[in-house]
């Protein structure tokens, strides 16, 4: 969160870039932090176990001293060793069931890797904190991908766990995101694009959500 009152309707969750330095990185997210609420930010896993904890460490920190979530893909080591606020886990069922027994109430654990119904489902059994709907990287066309709008509807529309869908390279994709009912819309090249301003994106951002995305019931 980047407010003591976070607004009661979709929230922006960022995707940190796979192929950016922590040098490079923290700045920008820094900027796209001044640019009103982020809800969370996810570190997707790179190279081996040492690069990625060294591209971790200060990002957890930027992220956590803007008061946004930081949370560490696939590595429940390495979100240890950074002090990371939550996990994400796209391994299955039985590994997220593991993290949810061991993490939940210490740390976000969250779950990615579903592409239909059925996958879902079953990962929602380990009654994870959300669900992930789309891939880390896909987010290269400036629309979100149908099938990830029509999850994250049906998703929200009969299960209580909250989800997280994955917005487009346009900005403006937020609003058919939050349309869904979901609670997140996930943002990457839009907010961290070649030519991107990650202040002036995420200003717009929530300024599209204050306007047209629904409100929660209390």
């Amino acid at each position: 969160m980047t407010d003591r009152s976070p607004p009661n309707r979709c929230r922006v969750v960022l995707i940190a870039p796979a192929d950016e330095s922590a040098e490079r990185f923290g700045p920008r997210l820094m900027e796209a932090a001044a640019g009103g609420d982020i809800a969370s930010l996810i570190i997707p896993a790179r190279g081996d176990e040492a690069s990625f904890q060294d591209f971790a460490a200060p990002i957890v920190r930027i992220a956590q001293t803007a008061g946004i979530a930081a949370i560490v893909a696939d590595d429940t080591r390495i979100a240890g060793r950074v002090g990371a606020d939550g996990i994400h886990l796209e391994s299955g069922k039985d590994e997220l069931r593991q993290a949810t027994e061991r993490w939940q109430g210490k740390l976000i654990v969250g779950a990615g890797g579903a592409t239909t119904r059925d996958d879902a489902l079953e990962l929602g059994e380990t009654q994870p904190d959300y669900i992930f709907f789309g891939r880390f990287g896909f987010d290269n066309k400036p629309e979100p991908h149908r099938r990830n709008l029509s999850l994250g509807a049906w998703w929200a529309g009969v299960v209580q766990i909250p989800c997280v869908v994955l917005g487009g390279s346009d900005i403006a994709s937020v609003e058919a995101v939050a349309a869904t009912g979901a609670e997140f819309v996930a943002l990457s090249s839009a907010v961290f694009g070649d030519g991107v301003e990650p202040r002036a994106a995420i200003e717009r951002a929530n300024d599209i959500l204050d306007r047209t995305a629904p409100s929660f019931e209390d």
